[in-house]
């Protein structure tokens, strides 16, 4: 169930512009390339700092963490690995939430991020005050929220989840006949209604990349390409999630490319994530699935460009001068602790449910 709440919407005009760090890079010279990702190994060394990397930032920054003994991987399986690791800075590349994330999990640990500045359209459209307020409207409601919000958003929740575990959790809590709050993506929250057939009361909230991928011409291109399999975000609009052969999260996707029986895949999400699965399907191709009708121009078209501001080169500035440090305030960092530890504990549980075949 839709809430009638007004958010901050989030404009084309709010997001970065001029060319990405990402594209800066993309147009040095293989020798320049090189010795900046030779420098950002050594630093990282010195420092005795780990690299993790989203899915949805460049492939040279997902290559560096792997090189490096660091990871590359969805929301959930950085904050599992960070926690983790023994390694006493973890350097992440993304979008700030997960560098808060990472922080509240490692409040002993210095958190760096190559900027300071990439946002996400989830997190900003969701205030922490305005939120609050929605709860405490619904007390008889669990708190449910993505991990793509701020510190201060997980601290009132009683449920921090990723796409690849929502539907497990929700269907876990209505089981136990409790009624259920979930933002801030509402169409994520659609399609966990859905799958699960529980009414969740929903923020109105959506993710600028994903909201973007339209069904129409998706169905156009699905005739051009008859063999193609169809892979979809759950952060994307219904109709478009109707269309799928796989709905899924990032991690989910690329098993599928891996999984399929077919040469073409038409991904509904971040184009970020075609390095990886090229990699783990190198004889197969993909497709962006349509964002925004025929001879759109926009800047979040199949590429958050919050994500594109991550490089090697500020990688590396950071390291060098210890800047873009994340810091949460330690009481909303332990109420945000709370949620996101049974994240991981229900997570945990599940693999160990899987594994023994129950």
């Amino acid at each position: 169930m839709d809430s009638t709440i007004t958010i901050p919407e989030v404009t084309e005009n709010q997001l970065p512009e001029g060319p990405s760090t990402e594209d800066r890079e993309h147009a040095m010279t293989g020798p320049e390339r090189k010795a900046l990702v030779e420098r950002a190994k050594t630093l990282l060394s010195e420092q005795d700092a780990v690299l993790v990397a989203h899915y949805y930032t460049s492939g040279d920054l997902q290559d560096l963490a792997e090189e490096t003994g660091g990871h590359v991987a969805d929301s959930l399986e950085m904050a599992r690995f960070g926690h983790g690791h023994p390694a006493s800075t973890l350097v992440v590349a993304g979008v700030r939430f997960m560098g808060e994330t990472a922080k509240i999990l490692n409040p002993e640990k210095r958190v760096l991020m190559p900027t300071l500045e990439a946002e996400c359209s989830l997190d900003l459209g969701c205030p922490a005050d305005q939120f609050t307020e929605f709860c405490d409207a619904h007390p008889d409601h669990t708190v449910v929220v993505y991990a793509n919000t701020s510190a201060a958003v997980k601290a009132r929740a009683d449920w921090v989840v990723t796409s690849s575990i929502a539907v497990d959790v929700v269907r876990h809590l209505v089981e136990r006949g409790e009624k259920v709050l979930f933002g801030p993506d509402k169409h994520l929250g659609h399609y966990i209604e859905r799958v699960t057939g529980a009414e969740l009361l929903l923020w109105p909230g959506s993710c600028v990349v994903h909201d973007r991928f339209k069904a129409q011409e998706l169905q156009a291109l699905m005739a051009e390409q008859p063999g193609a399999k169809v892979l979809v975000h759950p952060e994307s609009p219904q109709p478009v999630i109707e269309l799928a052969d796989v709905v899924g999260s990032t991690t989910q996707l690329i098993q599928a490319v891996q999984d399929l029986d077919a040469d073409t895949f038409i991904v509904a999400t971040d184009r970020g994530i075609f390095h990886k699965m090229q990699e783990v399907a190198p004889g197969k191709t993909f497709l962006e699935a349509p964002s925004a009708g025929a001879g759109a121009t926009c800047r979040s078209c199949a590429h958050c460009p919050w994500m594109a501001m991550n490089g090697i080169s500020n990688l590396v500035t950071t390291l060098e001068q210890g800047a873009n440090e994340i810091f949460v305030d330690p009481e909303t960092g332990r109420q945000a602790w709370k949620p996101l530890k049974r994240m991981l504990d229900f997570n945990e549980a599940r693999k160990q449910r899987i594994h023994a075949g129950t």
